[in-house]
């Protein structure tokens, strides 16, 4: 059984799934009580497997099950878990470093998060088809909100033999992603999967895209066997059937933990303002030149932003990209501050028909 003083000493048996002296200060209070900390692996139907220094155990998240779905328990947490008890639960989890979210899929104004914990997001990009570059702001936009570094892998490269059509579609999507680096890779020949594999070996890494992105096949690339189910794709529009269902955490053999998710059919936006700014980082320059500091750069005078896409220095495409986004994000957050206000006027409803009760309930007492 793990004890508080072993804690703090490295190299711990968590090591290899990220444990480090700062988690294990932030444990001690936890420690004290004679929990066991444990990184989550997978989270799913109100229990998780959470890798301990004893091995995987599955324990229930009863106790960590806020209404908020932003404080759930998700892979990649660091857990307290009971020592012993059948079942065991989660009692709670460390503050989080990093944490990617996106809004739900049914477009309310809450946050489902995907992974916590994590230091490089890794988006993987088909090249079976032409980039669809902006999902790819979309998926870069979320990434740089969670605190974590981005990467673009276009995968299946193997596909576009002609080096110089290759080429062309790199600097396309580097255009979409400035100031990150964009990796071709091929599961198929190996191409560029040791200098991926030397990226992820430090830290943890989540793996996103769209279903038929090659993520499951890229992950048993790095993992060097099997772990993942792979399906076809078709060849009509690249797109594939979902073969992971779950997020799992997996140590891989050179060092590092992979984050594997389902494919995305929805990246909408959360609360990514920050983002979206960082991904249009050019354009934000660009907005520091015009002659009025709230130019909404549709058709002032003085707009440093319209005149580079008049000069050709700014792509349309990406002006309209950004403004899409900008007005999506504004929507959601929106939303869901008329979400917080219903939720405190619910809230002070329900406390002052608890008082008129419990004052009406006082007075026929005293009758």
């Amino acid at each position: 059984m793990t004890s508080s003083s072993s804690l703090s000493v490295l190299p711990h048996a968590l090591a290899a799934y990220g444990w480090d002296e700062a988690w294990a200060a932030e444990f001690a209070p936890y420690a004290a009580e004679g929990l066991l900390p444990g990184r989550v692996v997978r989270v799913d139907r109100g229990q998780c497997d959470v890798m301990t220094e004893d091995g995987v155990i599955r324990a229930d998240t009863a106790f960590v099950t806020p209404h908020d779905p932003l404080r759930v328990i998700c892979t990649g947490d660091w857990a307290a878990v009971e020592a012993t008890g059948n079942p065991r639960y989660v009692k709670s989890y460390l503050p989080r470093r990093t944490a990617f979210v996106r809004s739900t899929s049914s477009q309310r104004s809450e946050g489902q998060i995907l992974a916590a914990n994590v230091d490089h997001a890794i988006i993987a990009v088909s090249l079976a088809v032409e980039p669809d570059l902006g999902r790819i702001e979309r998926f870069l936009a979320l990434a740089w909100e969670s605190g974590a570094q981005p990467l673009v892998v276009l995968t299946k490269a193997d596909l576009v033999p002609d080096p110089d059509a290759l080429a062309y579609l790199v600097r396309d999507v580097e255009t979409a992603a400035p100031g990150v680096q964009v990796l071709t890779v091929s599961s198929h020949t190996g191409e560029g999967t040791d200098v991926l594999a030397a990226i992820v070996s430090g830290g943890t890494s989540v793996l996103l895209g769209t279903s038929g992105a090659g993520k499951s096949t890229l992950a048993n690339a790095l993992l060097g066997e099997d772990v993942m189910d792979v399906q076809a794709t078709r060849e009509v529009d690249g797109k594939g059937r979902h073969t992971t269902t779950t997020r799992n955490l997996l140590a891989l053999p050179g060092g590092g933990v992979l984050i594997d998710t389902p494919g995305l059919r929805g990246v909408g936006l959360f609360d990514a303002e920050a983002g979206v700014g960082q991904v249009f980082s050019e354009i934000e320059d660009f907005a520091a030149e015009c002659r009025f500091h709230d130019c909404a750069h549709e058709a002032e005078p003085g707009c440093a932003v319209l005149a580079a896409v008049a000069d050709g220095t700014l792509p349309e495409r990406r002006l309209e990209s950004y403004r899409k986004l900008l007005r999506e994000n504004q929507r959601i957050v929106a939303k869901t501050d008329a979400r917080l206000r219903a939720e405190i006027r619910r809230d002070w409803r329900v406390r002052a028909a608890e008082g008129r009760a419990n004052y009406a309930a006082k007075r026929g007492g005293r009758a």
